[in-house]
Order: structure tokens, then sequence, then C-alpha cells
């Protein structure tokens, strides 16, 4: 088992959900915690919890990691110490609406594809290259079962967590001549706020996604991507698929009446 005592975690979208989940349990074990977020009151309560409940070393920034020129820029101007990144969490993401194609809004598909694919991108070409120089590193993208399957309505989020397949693999194909461990983890229902955005604030409508079952919590994925950061330097989990039990499949599940 590979300690993460005082290696820097950077974890994307950090102010809620699987994101806020992950800085906590990396926290736990020790890491270093480096994280970003849009919402900058919520990561300024955040780095309280983590000092005082697990005394962490933690730095953070706003950041919308859609802009390109902000990514670069704020990752660029870190300082140093926080530029040696030991392990990248690609969380950061979001799906907006359920309708069908035909049907769906422009800028929902616009949100998605810029933070789900390209803001993924921005991330990685900046701290891969740090990575490279330095002989080490892992990166976990947060992909979802939505990778693996198209169900009704999910259509454009579908292909960006399908793109996220695609460009985790070509990452452990350019980056398999490096000591560099790339990993994708892909939960099938978690309840945080994903319904809650998808739905755009319908409380009701996203409360009925998770009724008469017990779905994963941000919690259960975060142990999950420490898992896969905690194994031996020549073991990589190249994909994790993570379900509640009584989910099967993204349009099968047991929901008691």
């Amino acid at each position: 088992m590979t300690s993460l005592k005082d290696k820097i975690v950077f974890v994307t979208g950090a102010s809620s959900g699987i994101g806020r989940a992950c800085v906590h349990a990396f926290a736990r074990e020790g890491a270093k915690i480096l994280m970003c977020a849009r919402r900058k009151d919520r990561l300024n309560k955040l780095a309280d919890e983590l000092r005082d409940q697990h005394h962490a070393d933690c730095h953070y920034f706003q950041l919308d990691v859609r802009n390109q020129k902000d990514v670069e820029t704020s990752l660029n101007a870190l300082p140093e110490k926080w530029k040696t990144i030991d392990i990248l969490v690609n969380n950061a993401g979001l799906s907006r609406g359920l309708s069908k194609l035909h049907q769906g809004l422009l800028s929902d598909w616009e949100e998605m594809i810029d933070t789900n694919v390209k803001g993924l991108l921005y991330v990685s070409r900046v701290v891969i290259p740090w990575m490279a120089a330095r002989g080490s590193g892992h990166i976990i993208n947060i992909g979802s079962i939505a990778g693996h399957e198209v169900y009704p309505g999910g259509n454009v989020y579908c292909a960006t967590k399908h793109a996220v397949d695609a460009i985790t693999k070509g990452m452990q194909v350019d980056l398999v001549d490096t000591p560099i461990r790339v990993s994708s983890v892909d939960p099938g229902m978690v309840e945080t706020e994903f319904s809650l955005v998808r739905f755009h604030g319908d409380d009701d409508r996203a409360k009925n996604v998770y009724k008469g079952l017990t779905p994963l919590t941000g919690e259960d994925v975060a142990e999950a991507i420490v898992f896969c950061c905690t194994r031996p330097a020549h073991v990589n989990i190249h994909q994790l698929r993570i379900m509640p039990t009584a989910q099967a499949s993204a349009t099968i599940a047991h929901r008691k009446q």
C-alpha cells in the first residue's frame, strides 16, 4: 500500500459532492490538499474544515475550468511547492437537462461539453507535463456509467462521459512509457447536487431520482478513488466502476415501493 502522507492532491470541483468528499478522504490520509471550484465561499469553509478536522495543509483558489486562459494562468501562478502535484483528480463536471436531443438547450450542451471534456483537458494539459518532468504522478478522471451506456434523455451528457472514457484511455497509451498512472472511477447513482444541477434547481424532481433505493454517497466514491491511489507503484487500476447494490445499469434499478 502506497502512503499518501504529504502527497499533494489536486481536486477540481472540490466545493461539493464527490470533490468535497475526496478532499476530506485524502486529508484523513495525511495528504496536502490543493483544490479549486467556482464557489470561493464554499472553498473558504471547506479549507477551515480540513484544517480543523484533519490538520491538513491546504491551498485553494477560485477557478472555472471552462476558461482555458484562467486555467493556465491560475495553475502557473501557484506557489512552487504546490506545483509538485502527485495526484490530479479531474472531478469538475455536471449534467444539465434530460431532454430529447432535438428538444435540448444549446446552453446546456455547451456547459456540459466545456466543463466535462474541455475543462478536464485544459487542467490536464498544464499538470501532466509537470508530472512527466518529475517522473511521477497519478491522474484520476471521474467518469460515469453514462460513459458506457446511453440512456433516454442522456444524449449529450453521455457523449461527454464517453469522451472522458476515450481521453482516459488515450492518456494511458500516451503515458505508458512513464511511471505516471492513469485511472478512471465511474459511478452509477450518487446522491449529491448532481440531479439538482441537472434539473436546474428543481428539488422535488431531483429527489425522485433516488426514491426507493439507497444510492452511493460522495464518500463511497472517494474511498474508491483513495483505493486506486494507494496501490503499489507497479499497479494501475485502469477503470473502476462502482454502483449501488440496487442498480444494475443506467436504466435498471430496483426501487422499493
